[in-house]
């Protein structure tokens, strides 16, 4: 059970509302999960809804990079609801199930594509460390390109904010998914 109810539709007022139907209408094609909690003030809801348009569907990044760095980033949080969210957009992408078997379990990925395997590891090391190191970033770089890392990062950054709320507020996982995640509360 979520700390915080999402607002009935009926009950929003003018500021809500255009927040509301600016969401519904767009590619999301509903207000759910941390995007409804973030309605409770509108403009949070509106800043970053447009940020999240961005990262999901308008990055230089391929959807099967974007994704990879979606689901390492649920992994990372535990956020159960952005894991099972995005798992079918993962293996839609192109990402197979072992490897996000792998990172669900905690385990290193045996990836088939390089540039995979780098974003992996810059995940990790970002978290793990706070930092990138001058050779990873510069592998990085040369095999996606500078336009693609700051894409990432932009990634990594709003995927943190959609984890941190899901685990603040406790956002439940979509009606009817059974958790993966270990140790995942909500």
């Amino acid at each position: 059970m979520s700390r915080i109810a999402p607002i009935d539709p009926e009950r929003l007022d003018a500021e809500q509302r255009a927040v509301y139907d600016a969401i519904a209408s767009g590619p999301r094609k509903g207000v759910r999960g941390p995007l409804a909690v973030w309605l409770h003030r509108p403009r949070l809801a509106d800043r970053a809804q447009a940020l999240g348009r961005y990262c999901r569907y308008d990055s230089s990044l391929p959807p099967r990079l974007s994704e990879l760095a979606i689901m390492l980033m649920g992994r990372h949080w535990l956020a159960e609801y952005e894991w099972a969210a995005h798992k079918p957009f993962a293996l839609e992408a192109g990402l197979s199930l072992d490897v996000l078997d792998a990172i669900r379990d905690g385990r290193e990925p045996a990836y088939a594509r390089r540039d995979e395997a780098l974003v992996h590891a810059f995940m990790r090391q970002l978290h793990d460390h706070r930092a990138i190191d001058d050779t990873l970033y510069a592998e990085l770089e040369r095999e996606i390109g500078r336009d693609r890392l700051v894409d990432l990062v932009g990634v990594a950054g709003y995927y943190t904010l959609i984890s941190m709320t899901i685990k603040v507020f406790e956002v439940p996982p979509p009606a009817g998914v059974t958790p993966e995640l270990p140790n995942a509360t909500n």
